[in-house]
C-alpha cells in the first residue's frame, strides 16, 4: 500500500522547484539592476585605494535618494568623449567637487583647495615614500551644477576631470559628469579576501564647506 502522506511532500517538491528557481533568478536580477552590483578594477587609475583586479561592491540604489558627497568612490558610465567607446563603458574615480564647488590647484603647501578650505589627501598614490602631486598643473574651476568634478587616487595614471580640463581647452562641461550617469556608489572591496575593507569617505572632507 503506497503511503499519500509520504508521497504527496515529495511530489509537490519537485513541482514547486522551478517555481522557486524562477523567484531566485528574478530576484537576483533585480537586485543586480537595481540595488547591488559588483565591479572589477581594470586600470591602476585608482591605486593604491584600489589595485588592478579588485573587485567592489556597488551601491546603486543610494543616489536615487541623494546626490553624491565629497570624497565617495562612484561608478560611472564615463562620456564617449574620455572612454572612446560610443557604446559607453564603466569608471571609478573619487568626487571632489560636487555642484557649486570652487575647485582651485594648488596652495603654498601643493593641495587642492575647496571653497576656500584646503584639503589633505592621504589616499594619493604613493610609491617608494613619493607621493603623487594633487594635480600635475594649477586649475581654477567651478563645477556646474548637476555635475561632478572626479578624480583618480592615482593622480599621475588617471584619465579624469583634470585629463579632459586640460584636453578640451579648459572646457568645464566636458571635464566634469552629469550626476545622472552615476551607476552607484563603490562602498567595499570585497575580492581578494586579503584586501577586503570599507570605503568609506576619508575625515579630510569633513571640514570642506558648501560653496
Amino acid at each position: 500500500m503506497i503511503d499519500e502522506q509520504t508521497e504527496k511532500p515529495r511530489s509537490s517538491f519537485w513541482k514547486e522547484l522551478p517555481i522557486l528557481l524562477g523567484v531566485a533568478i528574478l530576484v537576483a536580477v533585480l537586485v543586480r539592476a537595481f540595488v547591488l552590483q559588483t565591479f572589477f578594477i581594470p586600470s591602476p587609475s585608482m591605486e593604491n585605494t584600489l589595485k588592478i583586479d579588485d573587485r567592489v561592491l556597488v551601491n546603486k540604489l543610494v543616489y536615487d535618494f541623494r546626490s553624491p558627497h565629497r570624497g565617495e568612490v562612484i561608478v560611472f558610465k564615463a562620456p564617449t568623449e574620455w572612454s572612446g567607446n560610443p557604446e559607453g563603458e564603466d569608471f571609478i574615480k573619487r568626487v571632489i567637487g560636487v555642484a557649486g564647488d570652487h575647485v582651485v590647484c594648488c596652495d603654498v603647501q601643493d593641495r587642492l583647495v575647496i571653497n576656500g578650505r584646503s584639503l589633505e589627501e592621504p589616499y594619493i598614490y604613493s610609491a617608494n615614500g613619493q607621493q603623487d602631486k594633487p594635480a600635475d598643473q594649477d586649475f581654477d574651476i567651478t563645477v556646474p551644477q548637476g555635475r561632478l568634478w572626479v578624480m583618480g587616487d592615482h593622480r599621475s595614471a588617471s584619465g579624469d576631470s583634470l585629463e579632459h580640463w586640460q584636453q578640451s581647452g579648459q572646457d568645464i562641461t566636458e571635464a566634469t559628469i552629469p550626476e545622472d550617469q552615476v551607476v552607484g556608489r563603490a562602498f567595499t572591496v570585497f575580492w581578494p579576501v586579503d584586501r577586503a575593507t570599507w570605503l568609506t569617505v576619508p575625515k579630510q572632507f569633513d571640514g570642506i564647506p558648501n560653496p
